[in-house]
């Protein structure tokens, strides 16, 4: 039966300021008060209508305010009137429409799966392939500067069934990381500790700190510096025991690419504002997976809706097999912008079974934090 055309008639960009709970302290920067993120909704003739988040970090990928004109002024144009089932098509004129922009991109194709998907009554996973796992191992991340609030929060998602944690180090001193680091591994024995430095070193003397590291057996170490020092993460990568995770040194599948040919790395992590949308994400994940490199599905400071499309990525993606940080949503945000929790049990991610992200966007909250929309 041939494809019956619907159009997109309407799309609406929120930019929103989202309150979270504590201050985070990051090797990038510090983040506190709310976070910024930019919501889309795709509306077509069919009466189908769906969202997508980007998440841009002002340090990392760019700001709420580029994204939201972005979207505004050279995607609309590429995307109203056209047959939302046309994807790479519709991403592909997004392309050459604005360069960069990999956040905005990625709330487009979002905004475009959700909308298939429920237009076919499938999830996203189904429409990037089919589904590899129902489930995720959650990792969440510390960063408060006050560490015993951290630990009070371990605490408390222990006790939820948590079993991994991300600790952020290279911000405060590398004796108050190794501080931070004896008091979880005393207290939490069994517990899978990974650490992200953000870029927050420079390659001298970086190796003697991330050898001091290796003694608490961390599971990875993300991204000591800035991702253009590639010789030093290639030098880091031969030298340590432990496995050496790629983040800002890897954007794209071109960036993959040269990771994997000057083995930069043993891991990479894969997140879909970098990459600029879920299908894109697959492709590094899947040159890592050629390398024998596995995945780690990361993230910026997002809303369950951003979350939610990393899910179904990771759930359709078999090498990002390191577990998410998709923690945001129901641990540091005030309030998130879906109708109903983000879901999760027992340390796990769950993967929606329902029509495109499998949940819906609380419109009026997101309009009660919306500090500017267009139409």
């Amino acid at each position: 039966m041939a494809h019956e055309k619907d159009k997109i008639e309407r799309m609406t960009i929120w930019h929103a300021a989202l309150p979270v709970r504590a201050p985070r302290d990051h090797g990038s920067g510090l983040v506190a008060g709310n976070v910024d993120v930019v919501i889309l909704r795709l509306d077509t003739a069919s009466g189908c209508s769906g969202f997508g988040e980007a998440s841009p970090w002002a340090v990392f990928t760019g700001t709420a305010e580029a994204t939201a004109a972005a979207l505004d002024r050279y995607i609309r144009p590429v995307v109203i009137g056209a047959d939302p089932a046309d994807i790479p098509l519709i991403m592909a004129n997004a392309d050459r429409a604005i360069a960069g922009h990999t956040e905005a991109k990625a709330a487009l194709e979002t905004a475009l799966l959700d909308c298939r998907g429920r237009a076919t009554g499938q999830p996203v996973w189904a429409l990037l392939g089919g589904r590899f796992r129902s489930e995720i191992p959650l990792s969440i991340s510390l960063a408060d500067p006050d560490f015993d609030a951290d630990m009070a929060l371990m605490a408390q998602v222990w006790e939820e069934g948590l079993r991994i944690i991300k600790l952020k180090t290279g911000v405060r001193g590398h004796a108050f990381d190794l501080e931070r680091l004896e008091r979880l591994r005393k207290t939490y024995p069994e517990l899978d500790i990974r650490i992200d430095y953000n870029q927050g070193l420079q390659p001298f003397g970086a190796l003697r700190k991330l050898k001091d590291v290796e003694q608490f057996h961390v599971t990875f170490i993300e991204q000591p510096v800035p991702g253009r020092n590639h010789e030093a993460m290639a030098l880091f990568t031969a030298e340590l025991e432990t496995p050496l995770l790629a983040d800002e040194t890897v954007f794209s599948p071109s960036d993959a690419h040269k990771a994997v040919k000057g083995r930069l790395c043993d891991a990479i992590s894969v997140k879909i504002m970098k990459t600029g949308g879920p299908r894109r994400g697959m492709e590094v994940a899947a040159i890592a997976e050629s390398a024998g490199m596995p995945a780690y599905g990361g993230d910026m400071f997002e809303s369950g809706i951003a979350h939610l499309a990393g899910t179904h990525m990771i759930a359709a993606a078999p090498n990002i097999s390191l577990g998410c940080e998709f923690y945001q949503a129901r641990w540091y945000l005030k309030e998130d912008l879906l109708s109903e929790p983000f879901p999760s049990d027992n340390g796990k991610v769950v993967v929606p079974d329902g029509p495109g992200l499998g949940f819906d966007v609380d419109v009026e909250k997101l309009g009660r934090y919306a500090v500017e929309t267009r139409q």
